[in-house]
């Protein structure tokens, strides 16, 4: 059977064969200045101050060196990255939304995250001099009379495909899906002031908590006279309460309401952040690498838009269903094994007693 039919294909054939497939231009739409900030904080999930600021602490790392090849602006990089963490959808669909091919869409969104990311000791740490401390202790007391509180802590899973290699099952969690298991410490204002983003689904938040460098700096005294909050899949230490499973006493009843009442504020941070960047709620499709890069990248953008004011977490986009997105993000907290003591010991027994049984 022919193949070729007549000239017309013979001259198709010797164009491709000589000068190569036509090269293809996409057209790249302002989108900065062609939405009004509401438009934009709409299908970016931040603002547009939050935007440029953001940009120019990272605009060194993205820009080329010179203007040839009609190379993506830095402006046009970081809204394609926003973009996909906005929707949490496809590589391709971004890539066709910024007019770019989908590679230099892979290749941006990795190039920003990590840009973002490095941020992250600017924007994201823990309550360090007495003054920050005793601010920080006064916003969680005032939410329900609990004393000494510098933090709460928590994991929440962040989906993620198979990654692969000789063991992906350790990243497999016990609701049955590969996910990284995200550790985080917030303050009463939903700041998160710590992320520890590298351990499989399968970890334990335990395990998480006692490898971390924050356990390290409570055991050597550095936050003194400070506490943490977390629930009962966290062991009882002399810096971190957990909540009592069996509570008789009315001090007991007290210490659990407080208790539960002031560590929701972690349950609260999870909330906004995957709604604000829907793609930690949907996972994330991307290489483990640029996974947690994006972790860490929505951790900094997240604090971001509390410093700039950018509070209330703007519209879904129209193709994220809300639903689906409250699902999404209860999936990703999954109660842990209970790892608290029997009976009630050390500085908790202390507390309920002496300050509770006084309320």
């Amino acid at each position: 059977m022919d193949i070729i039919h007549d000239d017309d294909d013979l001259e198709i054939i010797d164009f491709i064969i000589n000068g190569g497939l036509p090269r293809q231009i996409y057209i790249r739409n302002d989108h900065f200045h062609g939405y009004d900030n509401e438009s934009f904080r709409k299908r970016f999930r931040i603002s547009k101050v939050c935007a440029i600021e953001i940009l120019q602490q990272i605009e060194m790392y993205l820009e080329f060196p010179t203007d040839r090849n009609n190379c993506v602006s830095p402006m046009n990089q970081l809204l394609l990255t926003l973009r996909l963490y906005s929707t949490g959808g496809h590589l391709l669909s971004v890539a066709d939304f910024c007019g770019v091919h989908v590679s230099t869409a892979c290749r941006i969104v990795r190039r920003v995250s990590e840009a973002i990311a490095r941020l992250y000791r600017q924007y994201i740490q823990m309550a360090t001099t007495p003054d920050d401390m005793m601010a920080c202790q006064r916003e969680f007391f005032n939410i329900a009379s609990f004393p000494r509180v510098v933090g709460v802590i928590d994991c929440t899973h962040i989906k993620i495909d198979s990654p692969g290699g000789e063991d992906p099952e350790i990243f497999r969690n016990r609701k049955g899906y590969f996910s990284i298991n995200v550790q985080m410490i917030c303050d009463a204002n939903l700041k998160i002031m710590n992320v520890v983003a590298r351990w499989p689904g399968s970890s334990h938040d335990s395990t998480i908590f006692s490898n971390s460098r924050v356990r390290v700096n409570f055991e050597q005294n550095i936050y003194e006279n400070c506490l943490l909050l977390g629930d009962s899949g966290y062991p009882n230490r002399r810096y971190l309460m957990t909540p009592l499973l069996n509570p008789a006493t009315p001090a007991q009843q007290l210490y659990n309401e407080a208790h539960i009442r002031t560590r929701n504020c972690i349950e609260r941070c999870f909330g906004v952040i995957k709604r604000r960047f829907p793609i930690l709620a949907y996972g994330c499709r991307l290489l483990i690498n640029s996974t947690l890069s994006i972790i860490m990248a929505t951790s900094v953008l997240h604090n971001k838009a509390l410093q700039v004011g950018d509070l209330n977490v703007p519209n879904l986009p129209d193709e994220v269903n809300i639903h689906e997105l409250d699902v999404q993000i209860q999936n990703g907290n999954i109660p842990v094994p209970n790892m608290d003591g029997i009976g009630i010991v050390g500085f908790r027994h202390e507390l309920i007693n002496n300050y509770f049984a006084n309320l």
